[in-house]
């Protein structure tokens, strides 16, 4: 087998030998207009792994016949940034070239690392082309980011992947094959990330070859690729991404869809306990008093979880997502509950009534402290029809508006019971 991986062996040497970005290398798209133009400028590609964004800043450079430097953040620090920018000098001066400098996961270095990039964007010394599978309006400082174009680079389809697999198979492979089942798995076992792709297929090849066997079956992948677990950062956007679909589809009242982005973010390594704290928000946000036994629920399943542990605990969760999901929505609390925070937030500090104040000293009772107060266990239907319990002179607010779904219809119904006692006490105390 060729030492150099086939990743390396199989890199795009033209615009044209990229797959997937048809939306942004086709005909009159944004990068395929960039490429064309003959003056580069400064970018953050963005996107997930193995999708051609190394690729790509190679391509520019060779494009622009351009000295092209690379740096990864994860492995440089300032005295390699330095070391970068003294080259750029050298060529320039030498040959008048221009320099491209690509920074591979730019995320990765800290504001004043992106920040001794500025000035020679600024100037002109290098064309700064950075990679990153974070958004860049969280990781990339805010001068850099509006020096440089953005753009959005997409998991390759299935369609591309299958096309890779062809040209790795005829290019370097010998003319490997594979049966339908056995490509259609090694395919989504990349995830949409080429790199992995042919990763996994170079691990089978040397599988086929040392079982001298020219076509691949779902055996043979299987003994292969023995782990292949769709992983993801646990601090980058796949995740976040994926717990939003989760949130939202339990929100949606899907609970299949709930089932489908729980499973996934298990799958692909996300720590049950994290999932178990966004059940139980999910519980309060969204369901809320429409049914307050989805609260309970998710809090047992929290405990059960950590009792059994995994795999068994994880089911608990499960049934928690599902009974989320066909509960009784309402975020009638949680919008009354934000409300009376930005209220607080920006009001004064109003006094406590003097009427619901305790009284335990005689001084207290001397000044007048809970004198008013009426008690309402002593008051017909336990209510103190027309009593105020808001500081003098703030108004009611109504804050909190009962939905008419769930347990909320019955809170909405009393609730207009007792704002009727408070009018008819109001109208008895103008007569």
């Amino acid at each position: 087998m060729n030492a150099i991986p086939l990743a390396e062996r199989l890199r795009p040497q033209s615009l044209d030998d990229v797959l997937g970005q048809q939306h942004l290398l086709g005909p009159g798209k944004p990068l395929r207009v960039a490429f064309e133009s003959g003056e580069p400028h400064s970018m953050i590609l963005w996107g997930p792994p193995g999708v051609g964004k190394t690729t790509l800043a190679r391509l520019m450079a060779d494009s622009f016949n351009a000295e092209f430097i690379a740096l990864s953040a994860v492995l440089s620090g300032v005295k390699d940034i330095r070391e970068a920018v003294e080259r750029a000098q050298l060529v320039r001066a030498n040959s008048g070239r221009r320099t491209i400098l690509f920074v591979d996961e730019v995320h990765r270095f800290n504001k004043s690392q992106q920040d001794a990039f500025l000035p020679h964007v600024e100037s002109g010394l290098f064309t700064f082309i950075g990679a990153t599978t974070e958004n860049p309006s969280f990781e990339v400082n805010g001068a850099l980011l509006s020096r440089a174009a953005v753009y959005v680079l997409k998991s390759l389809s299935d369609e591309d992947l299958d096309m890779l697999v062809d040209r790795a198979c005829i290019e370097e492979l010998d003319g490997l094959s594979f049966t339908d089942d056995a490509k259609a798995t090694l395919i989504a076992s990349a995830d949409g990330d080429g790199r992995k792709l042919l990763n996994n297929l170079e691990i089978v090849a040397r599988a086929a070859a040392t079982s001298e066997l020219e076509e691949v079956d779902e055996n043979l992948l299987a003994a292969a690729l023995s782990e292949n677990l769709r992983r993801f950062d646990k601090g980058g956007d796949a995740f976040y991404d994926q717990i939003s679909a989760l949130h939202k589809s339990v929100r949606g009242s899907n609970p299949d869809a709930s089932l489908y982005w729980f499973v996934r973010m298990l799958d692909g390594g996300a720590d049950p306990r994290y999932l178990a704290r966004r059940i139980i928000r999910m519980a309060a946000e969204d369901i809320g008093l429409a049914d307050p036994r989805a609260l309970r629920l998710a809090l047992d399943a929290t405990e059960t979880y950590e009792r059994l542990g995994s795999p068994e605990g994880e089911l608990a969760l499960a049934e928690a997502v599902v009974y989320l999901a066909c509960a009784a929505k309402s975020n009638a609390v949680y919008n009354a509950y934000n409300a009376a925070r930005a209220f607080v937030a920006k009001d004064k500090s109003r006094p406590v009534p003097e009427h619901l104040r305790n009284a335990p000293t005689r001084l207290m009772k001397e000044l007048g402290y809970g004198k008013l107060y009426r008690y309402a266990h002593d008051e017909p239907n336990a209510y103190a029809a027309g009593e105020t319990y808001l500081p003098d002179g703030m108004r009611e607010p109504n804050w909190y508006q009962p939905v008419p779904r769930g347990l909320e219809t019955k809170i909405a119904d009393k609730l207009a019971y007792l704002r009727s006692l408070d009018e008819d006490a109001l109208k008895n105390s103008k007569k």
